[in-house]
């Protein structure tokens, strides 16, 4: 594994190229998993179209546990990111060391939430035994790689707030090529292979990422990241900074699940109309996924850059900074959807649906199309707001957010009887409260106070 010098400057600038310097390898990094994640759904789709809407399910149920380490991930990089534009890289050990004992007891958590609390939840709100029953299954064996998983978005974490994205992509890439070839072997048992079926994508993601973790511990040893940062010098529990992480990231893991329990309410809400439009709707959150990336890679880089411009003591940069992130943001993903909106059958046509499927399914991309591009706007304003160190801001905006989108949505398809393509038009509404609240409290001077 080739890689290249390591960057020793810990502070960044508000030009466009460390924009990109940053945002595209963590894009790049992004856009593995959601290939790999596109993958796992191309194969299951393959067993038939009742798996693939049961996928829609089990894929956001595990989003909740995915996102809890990214909410801690999100808020270690703006804490990581402030001390890199500080110059203080030994608290940046320090940091990460007391952000392990944290994923630790919230990895233990997400366990025994999936096994004791996930089948009461599921059975109160499938209507399908057999559904239940098989995603039940799934989740119980998924589960097992969350330690792993929240070990890795930390290494990730470290990697982005300390300047040096660009690493990301060996391990995502690595991951990714493990998960696929096991999900071609398990699901149809291929090269001698046990035959899992659905199950086989839990395990193939399970062993994939604990090899992304060894990836990403392989490369803080090679770069000499860990005596650098002594990112193994910290591990003794102090609680003064692991208060310090946990307020940081706490508000916005309850933002990640107020967020993905929304979106797994409406899948509900979906499934209950029938499996086919639930098969659509999966189809969705793997093109939000995939057409996406650059909105996540370019929020990501707006919150660490934001905290690194502050930790400089250049406030009055910060405005701007964000506007720049915005229009790259806004140029990269609107030729994404406009290819996506050129050519909708053939990307529909991956799933392996038949005509019909594909049919019922164009309106709702080009209704997903918008969303996706307002998005783009919504969450560079969202994730500045992380980078000022006022997760509880995030909090609050996502708590109104997500209720206002809950309750269109429960009117839009329980009441109204919207179509699909309406009922997802619970998006727009959901990032255009997202943007403004977000863009109305960076108006004012109250997060030039905060400290962290």
């Amino acid at each position: 594994m080739s890689i290249s010098a390591t960057n020793t400057d810990l502070k960044v600038t508000t030009s466009n190229r460390q924009i990109l310097s940053i945002a595209l390898p963590i894009t790049l990094a992004m856009l593995v998993p959601q290939i790999n994640f596109l993958t796992n759904n191309i194969f299951l789709g393959g067993l038939g179209e009742k798996e693939l809407g049961i996928a829609a399910i089990t894929g956001v149920f595990y989003l909740i546990f995915a996102l809890v380490g990214n909410g801690l991930n999100s808020g270690l990089q703006a804490l990581i990111a402030r001390r890199a534009g500080e110059g203080r890289p030994i608290e940046i050990g320090k940091l990460t060391g007391q952000a392990v004992w944290i994923a630790m007891l919230f990895a233990l958590a997400s366990i025994l939430i999936t096994y004791l609390i996930a089948p009461f939840v599921l059975q109160a709100t499938l209507r399908s035994d057999e559904v239940e029953k098989t995603a039940i299954h799934f989740l119980k064996i998924r589960a097992w790689g969350i330690p792993f998983l929240y070990l890795f978005l930390l290494g990730n974490a470290f990697l982005v707030g300390s300047n040096n994205s660009r690493y990301l992509k060996y391990a995502f890439i690595i991951e990714s090529g493990i998960n696929i070839i096991l999900d071609y072997t398990l699901i149809y048992g291929h090269w001698g292979f046990p035959k899992l079926g659905f199950n086989g994508a839990a395990v193939a993601s399970v062993i994939a990422e604990i090899v992304a973790l060894l990836v990403v511990i392989l490369i803080i040893y090679k770069k000499k990241f860990d005596k650098r940062f002594e990112l193994f010098g910290h591990f003794k529990f102090n609680k003064s900074l692991a208060g310090l992480v946990f307020r940081q990231s706490s508000p916005l893991v309850m933002q990640f699940l107020l967020s993905i329990v929304g979106w797994l309410i409406f899948f509900i809400l979906i499934e209950n109309t029938g499996e086919h439009n639930l098969a659509i709707s999966n189809t969705m959150r793997n093109i939000f996924g995939v057409f996406g990336i650059f909105t996540w890679g370019f929020a990501s880089t707006s919150s660490a850059m934001v905290s690194n411009i502050i930790g400089q003591n250049k406030i009055d940069d910060v405005r701007q900074l964000i506007k720049k992130i915005m229009w790259l943001t806004i140029a990269f993903s609107a030729s994404l959807c406009l290819l996506l909106n050129l050519m909708p059958a053939f990307f529909l046509s991956i799933f392996g649906q038949n005509e019909v499927f594909i049919t019922d399914a164009i309106p709702v991309i080009r209704m997903v199309s918008i969303a996706i591009v307002l998005m783009a706007i919504a969450t560079v304003w969202l994730n500045a707001v992380t980078g000022t160190g006022n997760t509880n801001i995030n909090l609050l905006i996502e708590i109104i957010a997500i209720s206002l989108y809950l309750i269109y949505a429960w009117f839009s398809i329980k009441v109204w009887h919207f179509s699909l393509a309406w009922a997802w038009s619970v998006e727009l509404l959901y990032w255009g409260i997202i943007f403004l609240l977000s863009y109305l409290y960076l108006s004012t001077d109250k997060w030039k106070h905060k400290i962290v």
